[in-house]
């Protein structure tokens, strides 16, 4: 049986929905309009995947567990594979660019290549190639 293909959300507390979301149009993502207003912005990855960036008001009243500074403490990795090590490197740089910090230096394992970026939140992102044809030597 073949399962149906789903949606992911991810859903992100942010100080400041509107500087979030310009940090992340600066690094080429858009964001769905229907579904993005003062309290929330929703950022596309790809056809599937979303991640929701929402005030702090708005992700409190959704979970009932205190809210950790990400600047301070880690609550996720968020992985995002490209199609080559210069994207890698360019998406890094945007980042940086834009007001993010770098988390951790590049790390190149032959098949992986990756470099991982802080968002304005402190939120890690980890940017990373896999070279698909040689993966099967994992």
């Amino acid at each position: 049986m073949r399962r149906q293909s789903k949606h992911l959300y991810i859903n992100l507390p942010v100080k400041h929905v509107k500087e979030s979301r310009a940090f992340f149009e600066q690094l080429g993502f858009h964001f769905h309009q229907q579904f993005t207003n003062d309290q929330a912005a929703c950022l596309v990855i790809d056809d599937t995947i979303t991640v929701m960036l929402l005030s702090l008001k708005h992700f409190q009243s959704i979970s009932e567990k205190q809210l950790v500074d990400a600047r301070q403490a880690s609550e996720m990795i968020i992985s995002l594979q490209v199609n080559s090590r210069e994207e890698v490197d360019e998406l890094v740089e945007q980042a940086i660019a834009a007001g993010g910090s770098p988390f951790k230096e590049k790390q190149d394992h032959d098949l992986m290549y990756g470099w991982s970026f802080q968002d304005l939140d402190g939120h890690l992102w980890e940017v990373f190639y896999m070279d698909e044809e040689r993966s099967d030597l994992l």
